[in-house]
């Protein structure tokens, strides 16, 4: 059966059709072209037209063109539209004609590193001309590295071994950085919040080194559609941009469809599950022999979905060994082994956290199935893009879960389909980002006097290390002399550097995956049921540390999910802004975490069938926070109880820890929400909404600015929602926030609003 055949079933399916909130057909769309530039070597013409490729498509002719006129470009276009071209074909062009000219590519991944590797390969291969090509990572052989240092023409790398590995040994690298003509900063888009910020200084440490050696590359960048890649390149890079998004690529029809899963409980607006809407969804493609990706927003949810499908496999008569995971904590032989076998269609389908979501070449996948709304709406399309990269129709499928997040874009179609995708955001000056970054830059450089890192203050702050011995000032220069070595201590993608190994010691001990530090109180407590390519494994014990936890295989009939208990106090406020009965505001705040008990989950069901308590350390957390507070006395004046008042905090917390990912690009677990019925701070009921990355990455102060944009949307998500007393998909959970969460919400909602 193919795909057609599979969409005709959809239509005439009656359930499915009561439960499509929009089914959009995109029509395939022809390709606009434009010949080669005539400064384009012939030689690299022919290599290109023995391909197929005659002529370039209009945005690869444009940033070339951006390029021969001595400027910097980021280019945006769609997933598969040819972006890699745009860069390739100056750079070996470029080296043609010097063959002493580097290049520094730089992609977020391993995986991405090595695709673009065997492309170029191919492409250097079939010129002819000694044009030294690269990876320079973790994997790569101590006695290839000499090599690569003394003679690698086009370096390909990622920002955590530029970091650890060559911008801190840069010595050894002379002929890169004396001849460095282009850099290449692939997945733009990808930088954002704590690993953009992170980023942001490594490329400052960069410049201070290609300055040290007289290097004035050109910066090429190439971004997913997203609101700002102008400003974000501007911003993350420190350097003047021209922007190219005139895509001419050609694109195949594209049905993208909307899914809400049924009402199962009117009364209190519950949804039929996610997660199980999405596994018959699947099943439909599956069985007809479609490759399908699915794509999950949690590592748990990835692990239930493949038990699932899995079963499904087997039920149909086929291979369970046709389905995969793919997820962070998996090991890079395994993820290779998976990205090879969906290439080579040895892979039905895989079930991903966003770790797909990157131009991986994965092959000719035709269905993408997305567990749950991405986050944003640039994520969605990126997902969605990863289905009919190489075919002519294909399917994306956005299932809905009942978060209110959820529910306002699978209610509001020309909200996802009409508004342009989200704006990143970067704080590269982030103090405690900077810092760390300082003293890398220390190591590797000397500072001089008045030298400025990002900020002016950069001589304070090496003063501030001077008194705590990191660095010592001589002459005009301050220089590096602690006996540690900086990079090593900081880790780019995550608040903390320290990841919990996981260890199977069922028959002989054996590694299958890491987690992260914050990560480790809920997924690998002590009694958890640890879910790794859908095996089960019993956490025997963990070493909190040594950063280790022991694991045996099993079978279990259950999974378990952890409750947090979160508390907060404000330490400075950095604006605020009175209104009537209310304020709003924004300042440094101190969190802490603590992990306190489980819940066993039955798989199928999902019902709960029995708790655990967790006996781990707090975990604490300095970052910023967004909060409106209110006049002790506001209940009176709103004429409601003080009980439902605490509900109507509740119920507005969990509205704008669902509305606020949405219009400042973040992943909804990097912003969260704390309802107090009397803060700490002020005695006052006050809603905090913070950052949760150490020092903060400018989400608070971004929400304090579009503070009334927030309120507008937040009600009208509660008003459009058809429920009477409010439910899972406008205010949360009713059983925890009152039989009237939805009238009380609405009335705090138009006092802020009014003040």
């Amino acid at each position: 059966m193919n795909l057609e055949q599979v969409l005709d079933i959809l239509r005439k399916d009656a359930y499915i059709q009561n439960n499509i909130t929009d089914w959009r057909r995109l029509p395939e769309k022809q390709a606009e072209y434009a010949p080669f530039p005539p400064y384009i070597d012939q030689v690299l013409i022919d290599v290109l037209n023995k391909r197929g490729i005659r002529q370039l498509y209009t945005h690869q002719a444009s940033a070339i063109e951006t390029l021969h006129d001595g400027k910097n470009v980021v280019i945006v276009t769609p997933t598969a539209s040819g972006k890699t071209l745009c860069y390739n074909l100056p750079v070996v062009n470029a080296m043609i004609d010097d063959p002493n000219s580097r290049a520094l590519y730089l992609f977020p991944t391993k995986a991405l590193s090595q695709d673009q590797l065997a492309e170029l390969y191919e492409m250097v291969k079939a010129v002819g001309r000694d044009i030294k090509t690269y990876t320079f990572d973790g994997d790569t052989p101590a006695s290839a590295r000499v090599a690569i240092r003394a003679a690698g023409n086009i370096v390909i790398t990622n920002p955590d071994m530029l970091h650890q590995g060559i911008l801190p040994n840069h010595t050894k690298w002379i002929k890169l950085f004396e001849n460095l003509k282009f850099v290449v900063v692939d997945e733009l888009h990808y930088y954002r919040g704590v690993f953009g910020s992170h980023f942001s200084n490594v490329i400052r440490r960069l410049k201070r080194i290609m300055k040290f050696y007289g290097a004035n590359p050109q910066f090429i960048c190439c971004s997913a559609t997203i609101a700002n890649p102008k400003e974000l390149a501007e911003k993350t890079l420190e350097e003047k941009f021209d922007l190219v998004d005139n895509n001419g690529a050609p694109r195949g029809e594209k049905h993208f469809i909307l899914y809400n899963p049924p009402v199962v409980n009117y009364e209190l607006g519950i949804r039929k599950s996610v997660v199980r809407e999405t596994q018959f969804l699947a099943e439909k493609f599956l069985g007809a022999g479609v490759q399908t990706i699915v794509f999950a927003r949690s590592r748990l949810r990835v692990e239930i979905l493949l038990t699932y499908l899995k079963e499904i496999m087997t039920k149909i008569k086929k291979s369970p060994k046709l389905i995969r995971g793919y997820r962070g904590g998996y090991l890079p032989t395994e993820r290779r082994e998976i990205e090879r076998g969906l290439r080579e269609g040895n892979i039905l389908g895989v079930v991903s956290t966003n770790a797909l979501e990157l131009g991986i070449d994965i092959g000719q996948l035709s269905v993408c199935l997305m567990a749950g709304y991405p986050g944003t709406i640039s994520s969605s399309w990126q997902q969605a893009g990863r289905a009919g990269r190489r075919s002519g129709v294909s399917v994306s499928v956005l299932v809905s879960s009942s978060a209110p997040l959820d529910q306002y874009i699978i209610n509001h179609p020309e909200y996802f389909f009409d508004k342009s995708p989200e704006a990143g955001i970067v704080d590269p000056n982030n103090l405690v980002i900077l810092m760390s970054h300082i003293k890398c830059a220390a190591f590797e450089l000397p500072f001089e006097d008045g030298e400025v890192f990002g900020v002016d203050a950069t001589g304070e702050i090496l003063s501030y290390l001077e008194e705590h011995d990191v660095v010592h000032h001589a002459g005009n220069q301050w220089h590096w002399m602690s006996e540690t070595y900086p990079a090593e201590a900081v880790s780019l993608r995550s608040a903390s550097p320290e990841n919990f190994v996981i260890i199977d010691d069922t028959a002989k001990e054996r590694v299958i995956g890491e987690v992260d530090f914050f990560s480790a109180p809920e997924l690998i407590h002590e009694e958890a049921i640890y879910i790794h390519e859908s095996r089960q494994y019993h956490v025997d014990k963990l070493d909190w540390e040594r950063r280790k936890a022991y694991v045996h295989e099993v079978w279990a009939d259950h999974y378990t999910d952890a409750q947090v208990k979160t508390t907060l106090k404000v330490l400075d406020m950095f604006e605020d802004s009175p209104k009537y009965l209310s304020a709003i505001a924004h300042g440094e705040v101190a969190t802490t975490r603590l992990a306190t008990a489980y819940k066993k989950i039955k798989f199928h069901t999902h019902e709960n069938v029995g708790v655990g308590v967790i006996n781990l350390p707090e975990q604490e957390l300095h970052t910023t926070s967004y909060w409106v507070e209110f006049d002790v006395a506001v209940h009176e004046e709103l004429k409601i109880s003080r009980d439902d008042f605490g509900n109507a905090l509740q119920s507005l917390a969990n509205v704008l820890g669902n509305i606020v990912p949405l219009y400042v690009m973040s992943d909804p677990r990097d912003i969260r929400t704390i309802p107090m019925i009397r803060a700490p701070f002020s005695g006052k009921p006050t809603i905090y909404v913070y950052d949760v990355y150490p020092g903060g990455v400018g989400f608070s102060q971004k929400i304090y600015r579009m503070h009334d944009e927030l309120l507008a949307v937040s009600r009208k998500l509660i008003t459009d929602c058809p429920c009477k007393t409010g439910c899972p998909s406008c205010v949360g959970p009713v059983l925890e926030v009152g039989e009237w969460a939805k009238a009380n919400t609405l009335k705090v909602l138009d006092l802020i609003i009014a003040g």
